[in-house]
């Protein structure tokens, strides 16, 4: 036959008191858990190119362009300013220099120095770079100015992600 088991009143009560204590826990618990997993739940709005002017705007000389973007870090949200040096060759390809130097981060200037005209230059420490951003060897950057994709829709032209310049460096 079936038998009858009791729990004592102290059983109960533990059993009662540990159900109880979880479940605030787990009501506290879960809000937090919410707070620090919910920026990677949401959807990151708008696309990753940027307009920065018509494609007719631009030719073989570098023109700079300034534009923001929106810049989502986990819970901090940022518009920056950003800018590039653009330029069209007469193939009609386009080239979208990152302006900062590869030496110490400097911001490098078209055609800013007498002596060295059309060409791109860091007044910090002398970096200097031709108008594909190819460093000039025995120059302070070891590596030649990054550029951002391009993608041309609608006669715009829209500027993406910094990539590594493939462009080796050249000599004077």
């Amino acid at each position: 036959m079936s038998e009858k088991r009791e729990i004592s009143r102290r059983t109960f009560l533990n059993y009662a008191l540990m159900g109880t204590g979880g479940f605030l826990a787990a009501g506290m618990i879960t809000p937090m858990i919410r707070f620090a997993v919910d920026p990677l739940l949401k959807a990151s709005a708008g696309g990753d190119k940027v307009a920065v002017g018509s494609v007719d705007e631009f030719g073989p000389e570098p023109k700079r362009v300034e534009f923001k973007v929106h810049t989502k870090d986990g819970w901090y949200e940022s518009d920056s300013v950003l800018s590039a040096w653009v330029t069209k060759n007469d193939k009609g390809e386009i080239l979208a220099l990152s302006p900062i130097c590869k030496h110490l981060g400097c911001t490098v200037n078209w055609n800013d120095n007498p002596d060295y005209p059309n060409e791109y230059y860091c007044p910090c420490h002398g970096g200097r770079y031709n108008i594909n951003g190819q460093q000039y060897i025995g120059t302070p950057p070891t590596k030649p100015l990054d550029e951002y994709e391009t993608e041309v829709k609608d006669g715009k032209l829209y500027l993406g992600k910094i990539k590594p310049n493939p462009r080796p460096g050249v000599s004077e």
